[in-house]
């Protein structure tokens, strides 16, 4: 089967893997609430890092996506905008394109393939889109699903099908899912009827590995390896 689209997972994929502090972001976003007084904000920190883990399990264990504000819901705090932006500003750091990534993609929009995301995150898609403009790589975007948005999370079919068809693919098999996870990825990809691509760059926590692992179809060391495959699957190998 020829393939015409890559879809790409964003956290540990097109934006490499980091070690990040969760607890320091949250006592970041706590320290800007109004009304959390200096002795209330490693409670609230507390109590905010707790609901993101148990959402984020949910999304996990049961594809059911979930929404930054339920997280502070959750807690039991009001997100204000100077909350909300403290938490943005802790996390810039940790959201920047690999370094591979702008020049891969304009590869692959060179030799004519749609380009997708397909994102389990907490974060609205306008978040999303201003960390792919600011990093110049927006307009080579031809969709984007994110679970905030929908009512899944990957590995369920139904959002990799959410992505196909704002693609406008005729089908699966038309795509190629990149990730760096076995179950979400991998696994899921392959059960909606793509071909995968195994970025393995994450040195993800053992309490976030999924309920089963899959088999990739290749496993690339860079970003910068995936137009060849692709290529390489639809006979179309460039020499240099």
């Amino acid at each position: 089967m020829t393939v015409k689209y890559v879809v790409f997972d964003w956290a540990g994929t097109l934006t490499p893997w980091h070690t990040v502090d969760l607890p320091g972001i949250w006592r970041a976003a706590a320290e800007a609430l109004d009304g959390v007084a200096a002795d209330e904000v490693e409670g609230v920190a507390d109590r905010l890092f707790a609901a993101e883990r148990e959402l984020m399990a949910r999304c996990r264990d049961t594809q059911c996506s979930a929404t930054l504000g339920e997280v502070f819901e959750l807690a039991g705090v009001v997100a204000g905008r100077r909350a909300l932006a403290a938490y943005r500003q802790a996390w810039e750091a940790h959201t920047l394109l690999d370094p591979d990534g702008a020049e891969m993609l304009v590869g692959l929009r060179e030799r004519g393939y749609g380009i997708g995301v397909l994102s389990n995150t907490l974060w609205p898609a306008d978040w999303h889109e201003e960390i792919f403009d600011r990093d110049g790589v927006l307009s080579l975007l031809d969709a984007a699903v994110y679970s905030s948005e929908v009512a899944w999370t990957k590995p369920h079919p139904e959002i990799f099908a959410a992505v196909v068809e704002q693609l406008g693919a005729d089908s699966p098999a038309d795509c190629v899912f990149v990730g760096d996870r076995l179950f979400e990825d991998v696994h899921g990809a392959r059960e909606a009827g793509m071909r995968t691509i195994l970025v393995p760059h994450s040195a993800i926590p053992a309490e976030e590995l999924g309920a089963r692992g899959g088999e990739p179809d290749a496993v690339v060391a860079s970003l910068k390896d995936i137009p060849a495959v692709v290529d390489e699957w639809n006979g179309t190998a460039r020499v240099s």
